[in-house]
């Protein structure tokens, strides 16, 4: 007769192995060796060395020769300690700067409600599918890997008084004598370069978004559609909270495009002529013949104070939102 096992003579071991509430072996955690050390050292600290380098190290020179008078020449015993000056004239006795900076809001202004609306709007047509997405992507990406410079010669051409693809269209389809000068005309050439510049912000800002949506859950969109929301409620209140990572992104992008245009406005006229910028008076005051580091260097600083103030609060309040949740 065939002897059969108590249950009670289970071992330990078996139990451990055997039913359905076996036990679990905690998985073991690899030791680094010195080798991953190195690469994991090697990975860290090369990007933070260079980022500290390039970015962190001339910021912190700039706010310091801000405080100075300095022409940049005949070292550094030639500089001298100016305190508070340099700020002090910007505000009270200079005056490009007022005309600079209201050009420099509008800009930021411009980008954030026409480039980057338009981008977010093409960016949802764009996700939906569409027969000959990929082209499309590619068109209206196109303008993004120019150069703001080569943007401005481009429109220069488009732009011109006399034979213009601009003037030339108007001319013979709506208005025959239709010719402003757009580009040497103050009260026009300022919104003339921002269509040129918002043009090439467009696919920027198009792929970021594009890029957001296609992280979205399609369950979330199909919660939407059984609760009876239209197409606008679903993006309102659905799709566009769940793009709060990539809203970051576009914010601290535009605000940083829209402050420190530089070269479209210095290859149209110098940045002169209703087309005065802070970052075209820091360079002419660092690099130009005036040679005034020290002033040029509290202005680079008051651009930078009026980036994070725009940035800042956006940030905080979003890192904050995502905090609680």
């Amino acid at each position: 007769m065939e002897r059969t096992q108590a249950p009670e003579a289970l071992t330990a071991q078996d139990e451990a192995t055997t039913g359905p509430h076996r036990r679990r072996r905690k998985p073991r955690l690899r030791r680094l060796t010195q080798t991953d050390n190195v690469v994991l050292a090697l990975m860290i600290g090369v990007p933070a060395a260079i980022h500290l380098g390039l970015v962190w190290l001339p910021t912190l020179g700039s706010v310091a020769l801000s405080f100075t008078e300095w022409s940049g020449l005949g070292g550094l015993e030639t500089m001298e300690w100016a305190g508070l000056q340099n700020y002090k004239d910007i505000f009270t006795a200079y005056p490009p700067f007022w005309p600079a900076l209201s050009h420099n809001v509008r800009w930021l202004l411009f980008f954030f409600l026409v480039p980057t609306t338009i981008g977010l709007l093409l960016a949802y047509l764009l996700d939906k599918n569409l027969r000959g997405t990929r082209v499309y992507q590619s068109v209206i990406f196109l303008p993004v890997v120019l150069s703001l410079a080569i943007v401005g010669f481009i429109w220069e051409l488009i732009y011109e008084q006399e034979s213009g693809l601009l003037n030339n269209v108007v001319q013979s389809t709506v208005a025959p004598g239709f010719a402003p000068d757009w580009l040497a005309d103050p009260s026009l050439n300022l919104w003339a370069v921002l269509v040129a510049a918002g043009w090439r912000h467009v696919g920027y800002v198009m792929i970021l978004f594009l890029a957001g949506l296609k992280s979205v859950d399609p369950s979330l969109r199909e919660a939407a559609a059984l609760d009876g929301a239209n197409e606008w409620q679903t993006f309102r209140h659905v799709i566009f909270p769940s793009l709060a990572p990539v809203n970051v992104v576009v914010v601290v992008i535009t605000t940083i495009e829209s402050l420190r245009a530089f070269d479209i406005v210095y290859v149209i006229n110098g940045g002169r002529n209703g087309l005065e910028l802070l970052s075209v008076l820091v360079t002419d005051n660092v690099i130009g013949e005036a040679s005034l580091v020290g002033y040029g260097s509290a202005l680079a600083v008051v651009l930078l104070l009026i980036s994070l103030m725009v940035i800042m609060p956006y940030v905080y309040r979003k890192f904050r939102e995502d905090l609680n949740r």
